[in-house]
């Protein structure tokens, strides 16, 4: 008896000292930002985002004392995975806040589903595929897919702004065919008509060819570019002279580029866009936000709004922060109780209000918005119209939306 009263005793301690050990050891947790490329501003964007919320929370999660560690990828599957497998296997992180790309996003679905005990929270990644296509049960998306940040512009674009015919300028890669895919399935079907398609690598340095091919009776142009790849256009197309009216990509019109220097980026204003925030808009949660932003840096270290990449990459870490508390800070268990609170969390954005699917992908708002210049002389999405509760299905049942098929270079097709 004696002896089995001890025992128990013993367990017990042993487990005392473990709660102790696993309420006192400093959890390490990795970010992944594109830190080099194209996307290197909204990387670094991304990392302030990711830096707000961590002074936030006081670099505590569930009552535990965190530390970051930041590894660049320059937007490449192949410099995510290298960027993943070193977090993990040499850092010994067992949370991952990232990617930031399409095809990054993609790579992490795949390798997470290698490392079952991993919790990873996508950064700011958009291809469709990442959550819908085979998913992985611990990667955790808690921002809306490129096709969802299109949701509502076609529309808008063909009835309000009359643009019946338009080409598209994109990146040839799995993020751009996204938005590309969900901007066409509101257009086309309302009436509209895309009579041409060219696709440019990332990291694109001379456009001249690209220029002199848009056709010359479309309305507008659908530019599906970001960060280096959007400046360099805009540099390239006002040496021509141009007038073409454009319609933007989420990231086009982005922050990343309408603060960059130089002053071919007017060439926007008046450009209509959707995506997951609107820089000028008016709701309490988006104002304190950008007030907290523009507070955590000085002006010349930062945007004048925050990026789309900050807002994810904050979002991210403030959905962690509500599922840690839950557990208590204890992934001793692999991190399933972990995993299970993140799926339930119903995040209050700065963005608006965002939850998870079946697939643990976001159901949240997109913004229609257009450029406009300030009087002190920045450029802002102005806010048009919000689109709540946008699925990944877009309105569509589950059985109408894979019959469209997957985004790609050609589809969806849009025929007059």
């Amino acid at each position: 008896m004696r002896k089995a009263l001890m025992a128990a005793v013993a367990a017990c301690s042993l487990l005392a000292a473990s709660s102790v050990a696993n309420a006192q050891e400093k959890l390490k947790i990795g970010v992944m930002a594109t830190l080099s490329g194209a996307l290197t501003s909204g990387g670094e964007d991304g990392v302030r985002g990711v830096q707000i919320a961590a002074k936030e929370l006081g670099n505590k999660l569930g009552g535990r004392e965190f530390e970051l560690i930041v590894t660049a990828t320059d937007a490449s599957p192949d410099s995510a995975l290298r960027a993943a497998r070193k977090l993990v296997e040499q850092d010994k992180v067992q949370i991952i806040i990232g990617p930031l790309s399409g095809s990054e996003g993609i790579a992490m679905r795949d390798y997470s589903k290698t490392v079952p005990n991993l919790v990873m929270i996508n950064g700011s990644s958009g291809a469709l595929e990442t959550t819908f296509v085979n998913p992985s049960p611990n990667f955790f998306r808690f921002n809306s897919d490129g096709a969802m940040w299109m949701a509502g512009l076609g529309e808008y674009v063909l009835k309000d702004k009359g643009y019946k015919k338009i080409s598209v300028i994109a990146e040839d890669y799995s993020f751009p065919y996204t938005q590309v895919f969900g901007f066409a399935l509101g257009y086309c079907r309302a009436g509209g008509q895309i009579t041409q398609r060219q696709w440019v690598p990332l990291g694109t340095k001379d456009f001249g060819s690209v220029i002199a091919n848009i056709p010359d009776d479309v309305d507008a142009v659908f530019l599906g570019l970001g960060g280096g790849d959007s400046v360099n256009f805009l540099n390239q197309y006002s040496q021509t002279g141009g007038k073409a009216k454009f319609i933007g990509g989420s990231i086009m019109v982005d922050q990343t580029v309408l603060s960059s220097k130089g002053a071919a980026k007017r060439l926007l204003v008046g450009t209509p866009s959707s995506g997951g925030v609107a820089d000028a808009w008016d709701d309490p949660r988006w104002k304190a936000w950008v007030k907290l932003y523009q507070e955590s840096f000085p002006a010349d270290k930062r945007f004048a709004s925050p990026s789309l990449f900050a807002t994810n990459y904050y979002n991210a870490v403030k959905a962690l922060a509500i599922a840690m508390e839950k557990v208590k800070g204890d992934i001793t268990d692999g991190g399933a109780k972990l995993r299970a609170e993140l799926a339930k969390v119903e995040l209050d954005a700065p963005n608006g209000k965002i939850r998870l699917d079946d697939n643990r992908q976001a159901i949240a708002t997109t913004f229609i918005t257009e450029v406009a210049e300030l009087p002190n002389g920045d450029l802002t999405n102005k806010f048009v119209r919000a689109v709540p509760d946008v699925t990944q299905t877009l309105g569509l049942s589950l059985d109408a939306f894979k019959a469209v098929g997957l985004p790609s270079r050609t589809n969806p097709e849009c025929r007059p």
